[in-house]
């Protein structure tokens, strides 16, 4: 088979590209990026950018699987338009089956809610693609490990309330996607790719304390006080408004689910969040 991983430059598509490497059996690595030229060797590469679609449907060709990894941009209603020309262009590239990658607790959503872009793209693929799969992603681990990092000289991490998720480290969300992307029987799976517990705020703190030695507490806060915070930290008010929605996602308990489905597409057991931060660097 192609294989074909749209978003291979970022941190996810390299991640998944690598694994498919290690595990593809004999098939075709495609890496389809806007610089593709920046993209390591080893696999094939072509030049593929969301902003512009008609390209797409060339970089697609030939395809017999391909993986949508969504771009990072966080313009309401632009990742939606995004993921959407993607797989209409997969579409007329004739791709055999389609990958997405989504989000836990998708559900309908309008612009300008964060998560509209994946209920737009999932709903768009469902309808028209003959063989698709869905993978729908926890929070990154280590994108609150970067929060915790940042929180160190405070030692306050800050919520909305009691948040309840169940983070997932990139290598492993990236091992089931190359599990999946290489193996039979997925065709109108939704899978959630989810680390092995659900961690609240207070563990979350206290798991903080004893990886980094430092003691950390956790704070429920207003949003405007979260609002106020990170303006005067001076984050963009496009970085605020994504973060508050997500704080906003903790809460409501869309990341409040556990699964196997990391286990049962990678082969290999998915790390603790406290597994996570313990290996951060000193």
């Amino acid at each position: 088979m192609q294989i074909g991983v749209s978003g291979a430059g970022g941190k996810l598509g390299k991640t998944v590209v690598s694994e498919l490497l290690a595990r593809s059996g004999g098939h075709g690595i495609v890496g389809i990026s806007r610089s593709p030229e920046k993209l390591e060797r080893g696999f094939d590469k072509r030049e593929g950018d969301y902003d512009r679609p008609e390209g797409l449907v060339q970089a697609y060709q030939g395809l017999d699987r391909l993986l949508i990894i969504p771009s990072a941009d966080l313009r309401p209603g632009i990742r939606g338009v995004q993921m959407k020309a993607a797989i209409d262009a997969a579409l007329k590239a004739g791709v055999g089956q389609i990958f997405l990658v989504s989000a836990a607790g998708t559900r309908e959503a309008a612009v300008p809610e964060l998560g509209e872009s994946y209920w737009t793209a999932e709903q768009a693929l469902i309808r028209s693609a003959s063989r698709w799969t869905i993978l729908r992603m926890n929070y990154y681990a280590e994108a609150m490990q970067e929060e915790i990092i940042m929180s160190r000289d405070r030692g306050v991490l800050v919520g909305l309330g009691d948040e309840r998720v169940a983070y997932a480290s990139r290598d492993d969300m990236a091992a089931a996607l190359a599990g999946a992307l290489v193996s039979d029987g997925h065709s109108g799976a939704i899978y959630n790719l989810t680390g092995p517990d659900t961690v609240t705020g207070q563990q979350r703190a206290a798991i903080a304390s004893a990886a980094l030695r430092s003691p950390f507490s956790f704070a429920a806060i207003e949003e405007d006080q979260l609002r106020a915070a990170m303006s005067l930290a001076g984050l963009p008010d496009l970085v605020v408004a994504a973060i508050v929605e997500i704080k906003k996602t903790f809460i409501a308990g869309y990341f409040d689910v556990v699964t196997g489905d990391i286990e049962r597409l990678s082969g290999r057991k998915p790390r603790s969040f406290r597994d996570v931060l313990a290996a951060t660097p000193a």
